[in-house]
């Protein structure tokens, strides 16, 4: 297995309660997801977007298959194919391996990740990183360690997009590529899903989308018209991350709310 890597300079992670930085320095410099920026206002208008169709504290307790831990009534959900988020989910920030507990860990007891890959062979399985796989990721390199560590297919999502200035704001033309990160890149998804048979994806109902953030992950699974599931506390605590604790002080006033999580599309594929 290849060694730790981490992105560059500005992608880091940071924790919370570092007291060398002031709080307006972490924000500024915290790695800035305009696609989660601009669908988070989406959140304004329909907060149930936000809420999970099922919470789980950690990935190892994440069912396999997942149709049987999701609730829908009397109806069985039919559960086709599973996206995984990578940072703090199954791996430690910026980290392209796979935490030991969710590998082999003593046969015949097979790990989370063994288990995924048997009820979820192929192309059923897919990582889709904000990091691994976009355009922040010269030559696909890190999506393509991943996959080596991981035996699972990473989705590759970069997109071109206007520039947020005017051409007038820039001394000379700017760089024309930049990449569309969750929540926004679920059409890739879905377009990788169709260009796919052997998942048998029909409808958004079909697929699960599973990571620690209500934000990017929940948000994207929901606006999908997909299952959501939430991973509560992820491999980093979350008291030890700023958005950590915005998204699970969020999670409990909407609880305390009473919002429930909008219901999955059984429309064909967009």
């Amino acid at each position: 297995m290849e060694g730790l890597t981490t992105r560059r300079q500005g992608k880091r992670f940071f924790a919370s309660d570092d007291k060398r930085l002031p709080f307006f320095t972490l924000v500024i410099m915290a790695p800035f997801n305009l696609s989660a920026t601009v669908n988070a206002l989406r959140v304004l208008k329909n907060p149930a977007l936000c809420c999970p169709h099922l919470t789980i504290a950690t990935f190892n307790d994440l069912p396999v298959p997942l149709g049987k831990g999701i609730q829908n009534g009397e109806k069985h959900v039919d559960i086709r194919a599973v996206i995984l988020d990578k940072d703090n989910c199954f791996a430690v920030p910026n980290a392209l391996e796979v935490l030991p507990s969710y590998q082999v860990i003593y046969p015949p007891h097979p790990a989370k990740f063994n288990e995924l890959r048997k009820a979820y062979p192929g192309n059923k399985l897919l990582i889709v990183s904000n990091s691994a796989g976009t355009f922040d990721d010269p030559e696909y390199k890190e999506a393509t360690i991943l996959e080596k560590n991981t035996g699972v297919k990473v989705l590759r999502h970069s997109t071109k997009v206007q520039s947020l200035y005017p051409q007038s704001f820039y001394s000379s033309p700017p760089a024309p590529l930049t990449h569309i990160q969750k929540p926004g890149c679920y059409n890739e998804i879905f377009e990788f899903l169709r260009s796919s048979p052997d998942t048998n994806v029909t409808s958004p109902d079909q697929v699960a989308v599973v990571g620690d953030r209500l934000f990017t992950d929940v948000l994207m699974a929901n606006m999908m018209g997909s299952w959501s599931v939430w991973v509560k506390d992820g491999v980093i605590k979350p008291d030890k991350i700023f958005f950590g604790k915005i998204e699970r002080g969020l999670a409990g006033m909407l609880e305390g709310q009473r919002w429930r999580p909008p219901t999955p599309s059984s429309k064909l594929l967009p």
